[in-house]
This record gives structure tokens, sequence and C-alpha cells, in this order.
């Protein structure tokens, strides 16, 4: 009697590569936060969405690698899936290096947005009482807040983009498909 080679077939993981490419990303956005810093360019202009560039980028490339893992073929929900775990994974580790960034490496930064603050507060009439409640507020839940709104702005932003991704880069396994990987059953 001929033996059988059983070949066990390992399903790719979704969350290793999603994770991967979310390091890269966050590398990747820690690079341009210190740049912008050592630029001394202004937080409030256009060029904080220059961020999102690499974070679309890399969301696609979770995609099409695990389509690619997948062998070629990956149904919407599966394209979904791993973009949406690296903007989960992206947002998660950027918050707490805004929250480490404006509490601990960069103080001065958020010293300076809160001083912006105040004088929009002031420009707008508001009573120093009022000033002072709003900034010792904001001075003690700041970065916490920042931290929140960035994993969940991101969690959003990467749920958008992965619906897009999925649509583009799905390709469902046909009949035809499955017959041409089919294994002789006489071998």
């Amino acid at each position: 009697m001929e033996e059988q080679e059983i070949k066990l077939v390992v399903r790719p993981n979704p969350t290793k590569i999603a994770t991967k490419w979310a390091l890269v990303n966050v590398l990747v956005a820690i690079v341009i936060t210190y740049a912008f810093e050592l630029m001394d360019a202004n937080t409030n202009s256009q060029l904080q969405y220059l961020g999102f560039i690499p974070f679309a980028v890399f969301l696609f490339l979770t995609q099409k690698e695990f389509k690619s893992s997948l062998g070629g073929f990956m149904n919407f929900g599966e394209g979904f899936s791993a973009g949406f775990r690296y903007s989960m994974f992206v947002g998660l580790l950027m918050a707490v290096f805004i929250f480490l960034y404006l509490k601990v490496l960069s103080p001065d930064l958020f010293d300076k947005s809160l001083e912006a603050s105040r004088a929009q507060m002031e420009a707008k009439n508001m009573s120093d009482s009022q000033i002072d409640k709003a900034m010792g507020m904001a001075k003690s839940w700041g970065p916490l807040a920042a931290a929140f709104v960035t994993a969940l702005s991101d969690s959003i932003l990467g749920a958008v983009l992965s619906l897009i991704g999925a649509a583009i880069f799905k390709k469902e396994r046909t009949g035809r498909d499955l017959v041409d990987s089919a294994i002789d059953p006489t071998l």
C-alpha cells in the first residue's frame, strides 16, 4: 500500500501582517513628528495631514500582502479584516506615542498649544475665571484626550479605507480556480 502525503494548509495570520505594517507606520509617523518639530512647523497648518498618506499606503500594503499570502485570492471580509486590524494597531500604538510625546518627550510643545488656546479665548473676550478653568482642564486631561482622539480617529479612518481597499483587492475564487487547484485523488 502506498503512503499518501498529507499536506496541512496553514492559513496566513492577518494579525501578524497587520502588526508588521502598523509598526512600520508608527516608526514613519514618529520620524515625521520629529521632523516637523525640528522644522518648527506650525502644528495647525495643512502639513499635519501629511501623516495620513503613509497610513493609507501601509493599510493598502497590509491588504495586498495578506491577499498574496492567501495565494492571490481574498474575499471582501478578509480584506476588510486585515485593514481594520492594521488601523486598530496603529491607533493604539500612536495613542501611546502621542500621550508620551505630549506628557514626557515634548511637553513644551503642549504648553505652546495651551498658550495659543489661551490667546484665542482672550480674543473671544472670555472671562479670566473661564479661561483659567478651561486651561486647568486642558493641562490635566490634554495629553490623554489627544491619545484617545488619535486612537478613535485612526480606527474610523482605517475602517473607511479598509472598505475601499477590500473592494479594490478582493478576488474571489471561481469554480475554474477550484478545479485548477484541486489535488489529484489518484496519487
